[in-house]
């Protein structure tokens, strides 16, 4: 199928080929560029689930926008508010990205979502919450038309290696360093 026609857009029942991205780096957009693709495939008919590692209890913009989309885009926290300290992790920040493997190891394997992304895995990875096997065992098991987008600073070069696309973010400007904190519909 190509996306070059000024026709109606051409409506999918699933991937004929799913492929594994990872967007890793230090600048911004990394979750926002997966959550770009799901917007682009839900237009497609193509249904996208969202896992997201070390955040919770946060309202992210994407929560409420999947609430209004009707069921082809839905996410899950499976963290806290707190920050998690790269050194020494909570163990109930490390049972919880235990879960988010196990969770994203079923919704793949269901096969059920044309795309699933496992937003921050890559630092879940990088901290030591959860093995980078686990999650290659994840990728290596998947459906063959499931998508899969791994997220994250720090990613693993097995992650990378194992990837079809890789794209690094990187950081040249950021206002952050002005002192300008997050701000709502822009990083949360």
């Amino acid at each position: 199928m190509s996306c070059m026609s000024d026709k109606e857009p051409v409506m999918v029942d699933h991937l004929e080929q799913g492929f594994v991205h990872v967007y890793t780096g230090d600048g911004k957009g990394k979750t926002t560029a997966a959550l770009g693709l799901a917007l682009r495939a839900l237009g497609h008919g193509l249904k996208t689930r969202v896992i997201q590692f070390m955040k919770g209890n946060i309202n992210y913009g994407e929560l409420e926008v999947a609430k209004r989309l009707g069921g082809g885009l839905e996410v899950t926290q499976m963290g806290r508010e707190t920050f998690v300290d790269p050194k020494n992790p909570d163990p109930v920040d490390v049972e919880l990205a235990r879960k988010a493997l196990d969770l994203s190891r079923a919704v793949i394997g269901s096969g059920d979502w044309d795309i699933v992304i496992l937003d921050e895995v890559n630092v879940a990875v990088a901290f030591g919450m959860i093995p980078v096997e686990d999650v290659l065992a994840a990728v290596h098991e998947r459906p063959t038309q499931v998508e899969v987008v791994l997220t994250g600073r720090r990613a693993h070069p097995s992650l990378i290696e194992v990837a079809d696309l890789v794209t690094e973010m990187k950081l040249v400007k950021h206002y952050y360093d002005r002192g300008i904190e997050a701000r709502t519909g822009i990083e949360c």
